[in-house]
Formats: structure tokens, C-alpha cells, sequence
């Protein structure tokens, strides 16, 4: 029987150059490396389910979009193969309505925010008075990702009405529009990266979308030591070895999670795309999966 050391699925082409840096990084770490694309899917599988190949380490970049990948996290989730961003924890974060809450208990800011039932479980909705959440606000479905569902401007309960039975069997989230303020010429708007115990904090323009990395420098003089240790939080929360999460700073002090966490992350490079994740970034992201692999595997020889 064949034995790896990592299985990643994957089938999204933006990957490759990322794949290339995890395959070169195993490498030099000596660990073994198998992808599962779908191309390879079936007859890897089948060499799975005849035992002539196994897997210590899963890595799901691929089934959540692609249903025919969902055979093997299963196999791997009823064979209690190690996971990065295992399958269970990922998907507690995936009901962002969920989520508010916990991120609530945590002691963490979040735009003020009204929780509606889906439209099938609730078809009539008494008016709710939306005079606290400003005009306009955001509303947004409490599943799917990359902005699909989410509506940046709504004014009337009429809307609410409207947008929520786009999403039917859904419940959906109304939250304050949060403005940044602005500090050096930057929207005061953060994408941060948690993966295996380092975070990685960075200005994104939420137009644009571009990375640029926050300075040591940048974080001491304005205080955002603090905006770490939420990143910290949302990790001890979820649980995931690798997310993203997006922190705005307001005028009046605040730091607020706007959107809470992503387990499927972007992984191009900006050297490769403009709105990709800093190269370097991407390198530690890599080294630090690999490292979560390596101690398990040194840990376990050594029992």
C-alpha cells in the first residue's frame, strides 16, 4: 500500500501556483505529497476504497464546490484521517448567524446586526423596526461565501421583503454599513490571515481588494496590537488551522469584525494577480501547514 504524508484535493487552476510551493515545501521538509484533482479523481479514489492507497494528512480545497469530491472528505472523515481544516470545524463556520453569536459571547465587536428566520420556515414577517441599523444597510445570507447573496444597500422593510426570498431556505443577516475611517491614506479596513498559530495582518482595500502588509511599525504606532489578539480569538473560537477574517476600525474606536470567517481562502499570489495575497504570505502559509503535518508525523513516530 502507498502512504502520503498529505493528500490536498483540488480543482480550482488559480491554485496551481500555490500547489507548486506546497509540492516543493514537502519536499524539502521530506514529507510526501499526493493531489487529487478532477482529473485524477476517480481512479485515486478507487485506489483508495481497494486499500492500495492511504493518506495521513486530508486537505479539502475542492468538494465544497465540487460534489464529486464529497466520496472521498467522507471516507476520510469515517477513516479518522488528520485534517487541515477539518471538515467538522469548517462547517460550524459556515452559518454566519451562528457565528455572530459566538463572536457576541467572545466579547467581540460586530456591526449591530438583526437575525431574520428563512423565508420558507417564516413566509410572513412582522414589520422590524431597522431605524437602529441606519440607512442603508447590508443584508446578507447567513451561508455561502465570496459575496454571493450579500445586498450592500438596502433601505426599506419592503426591500427585507424582497431580497430575503432570494435565499428562501435561509436565514439572512441586516447589519450597519460600517465605515473605516481613514489613517495614512488607508481605509482603516483589514484582511488578516490566522494559519497555525501566526497571524498576518494587512490593509484591504474593500474596492480594490488589495493585500498590503501591516508594519511592525504601522501596529505599534496606531495601537492595533490589540486587533492580533481578536484574530487570536476568532481562532480559539473555530478552531481552523488556516482563515481569513475581516476587521474594520471606526472612528469612534472600534474594532469590528465585518466578516467573520472564511476557511476557504484565496490563495493566488499578488506577484500573480493583483488582488492576490503577498507572496510572502502565501510562503509562510505554506511552511506552516507543512509544519502542522511534520510534528504530527514526528509525534506519532515517537510513540
Amino acid at each position: 500500500m502507498l502512504t502520503y504524508d498529505l493528500c490536498l484535493a483540488w480543482n480550482w487552476e488559480y491554485d496551481l501556483d500555490f500547489v507548486q510551493i506546497l509540492e516543493h515545501t514537502c519536499r524539502q521538509k521530506g514529507l510526501s505529497l499526493i493531489q487529487i484533482t478532477p482529473h485524477s479523481l476517480d481512479e485515486m479514489f478507487e485506489a483508495v476504497q481497494k486499500h492500495q492507497l492511504q493518506f495521513r494528512f486530508f486537505w479539502d480545497r475542492a468538494s465544497e464546490v465540487e460534489e464529486r469530491f464529497l466520496p472521498l472528505a467522507k471516507w476520510a472523515l469515517q477513516n479518522d484521517i488528520k485534517w487541515i481544516n477539518h471538515n467538522h470545524k469548517a462547517a460550524r463556520t459556515w452559518n454566519k448567524a451562528a457565528m455572530h453569536y459566538q463572536l457576541i459571547h467572545a466579547g467581540l465587536h460586530t456591526p449591530h446586526t438583526i437575525i431574520l428566520p428563512s423565508h420558507r420556515e417564516q413566509a410572513k414577517l412582522k414589520e422590524v423596526d431597522l431605524s437602529v441599523l441606519g440607512n442603508p444597510f447590508i443584508m446578507k445570507p447567513a451561508h455561502g461565501s465570496g459575496g454571493e447573496g450579500v445586498v450592500l444597500e438596502v433601505y426599506t422593510f419592503e426591500d427585507v421583503l424582497r431580497v430575503r426570498q432570494e435565499h428562501s431556505g435561509d436565514q439572512y443577516l441586516l447589519q450597519t454599513k460600517i465605515i473605516p475611517c481613514q489613517i495614512n491614506s488607508h481605509p482603516a479596513w483589514f484582511r488578516n490571515i490566522y494559519c497555525n498559530g501566526s497571524v498576518y495582518l494587512c490593509w484591504w482595500n474593500p474596492y480594490s481588494h488589495i493585500y498590503i502588509p501591516l508594519s511592525e511599525t504601522e501596529e505599534a504606532e496606531n495601537g492595533f496590537m490589540s486587533m492580533r489578539e481578536m484574530v487570536l480569538k476568532l481562532a480559539q473560537i473555530c478552531e481552523l488551522d488556516l482563515f481569513s477574517t475581516e476587521i474594520a476600525y471606526t472612528s469612534d474606536g472600534l474594532f469590528v469584525v465585518v466578516d467573520y470567517i472564511n476557511d476557504e481562502i484565496d490563495l493566488r499570489m499578488q506577484s500573480h494577480a493583483q488582488d492576490g495575497v503577498p507572496d510572502h504570505i502565501i510562503h509562510d502559509i505554506t511552511d506552516g501547514l507543512i509544519n502542522l503535518v511534520l510534528f504530527a508525523k514526528n509525534t506519532a513516530n515517537q510513540l
